[in-house]
């Protein structure tokens, strides 16, 4: 190997190094709340049982925003719902 790989992976090793300590530290102050955040007392499995109590059906998506998790089912009749959850405590919010 000449000088300058060397050195070229040297300097890769000492980067990557550092990147996963800041990179696990930038993530977690950007996301949401996850199923892993004490902040969430539920998870997104629990709001999928939940809302599954209301249509049943095959969940399409499944997104949280802020303490909501936006359920949308495709029920068995081929109707689409959308069910809100607050995500701190299970309670249903509205669906439509």
């Amino acid at each position: 190997m000449n000088r300058w790989w060397k050195i070229s992976i040297i300097a890769l090793l000492a980067i990557s190094a550092f990147t996963p300590a800041t990179a696990g530290r930038h993530s977690a102050a950007n996301e949401h709340p996850t199923q892993n955040d004490p902040a969430t007392s539920i998870t997104e499995q629990r709001a999928i049982i939940i809302a599954q109590q209301h249509f049943k059906g095959r969940v399409l998506a499944i997104n949280q925003t802020d303490h909501t998790y936006r359920i949308k089912i495709l029920s068995n009749q081929g109707t689409v719902h959308m069910v809100l959850i607050n995500a701190l405590d299970g309670t249903v919010i509205s669906t439509h």
